[in-house]
């Protein structure tokens, strides 16, 4: 359990990026005595690290179903960096909904809702530092241009008609040029439902949409490019 100092959400997106933005160069140990927010968990870095920026911006969403920051309809990603600010791993977009997937068309859908609006913010991942003493990255607001929402809606569109038609067990993190759909859970106490090929419930592993690290870290070199225009 968390025991911190409530920040008020933010009332504009210029609202939020300032707050997001004060906090780049700072290291993660900093931000959470600022907030009162306990090292207890850094074991569990990645989940620590979300929960500690949620507190310090003020998001506001108690669902997962919804952007971390309501009222302005936009979403929170860390995402773990190396030296050249290259992300070093794929991003978590959301939980599939396994039974109903291969009935919403991509406009419906949970990925749309959550890639909307999007403020990533960079967080340093040199192993070799302790996960207090790394640093907060430059924060950068995106919306998927046209040719990239062109994309991730083929990209939804096959991964939801490969598990409407019950073969989630057969899709692989290779399928997707941009998102992933990928198992998110351990062992069979994690099963959730989902169809077969007949239509008939079956129990089958949680699944999750990742977007690559390759996209991501296009996203922020352009989002970062001299040339680029601020969102």
């Amino acid at each position: 359990m968390f025991s911190f100092a409530l920040v008020s959400p933010p009332a504009s997106e210029a609202e939020l990026l300032g707050r997001a933005r004060s906090l780049a160069g700072h290291p993660l140990g900093a931000i959470a005595e600022r907030h009162a927010v306990p090292l207890a968990d850094v074991s569990r870095s990645k989940g620590w690290i979300g929960k500690l920026l949620e507190i310090s911006l003020g998001a506001t969403a108690s669902s997962r179903g919804e952007p971390d920051f309501q009222l302005l309809g936009v979403e929170l990603k860390t995402v773990p960096v190396d030296l050249e600010g290259r992300p070093k791993e794929s991003t978590f977009v959301c939980s599939a909904p396994l039974e109903t997937m291969g009935e919403l068309s991509w406009e419906r859908s949970p990925v749309r809702e959550k890639l909307a609006r999007v403020l990533w913010v960079p967080i340093e991942a040199t192993p070799e530092v302790p996960v207090p003493y790394r640093r907060i990255g430059m924060p950068l607001l995106w919306s998927p241009s046209p040719e990239e929402e062109v994309t991730l809606k083929r990209d939804w569109d096959e991964l939801s008609e490969r598990v409407g038609k019950g073969h989630v067990e057969e899709i692989t993190a290779h399928i997707g040029c941009h998102l992933q759909l990928r198992p998110k859970g351990a062992n069979a106490r994690s099963a959730r439902w989902g169809v077969n090929e007949e239509g008939d419930p079956i129990r089958t592993l949680p699944r999750a949409f990742y977007l690559r690290a390759s996209f991501v870290r296009e996203v922020l070199a352009r989002g970062y490019a001299p040339s680029g225009r601020s969102p």
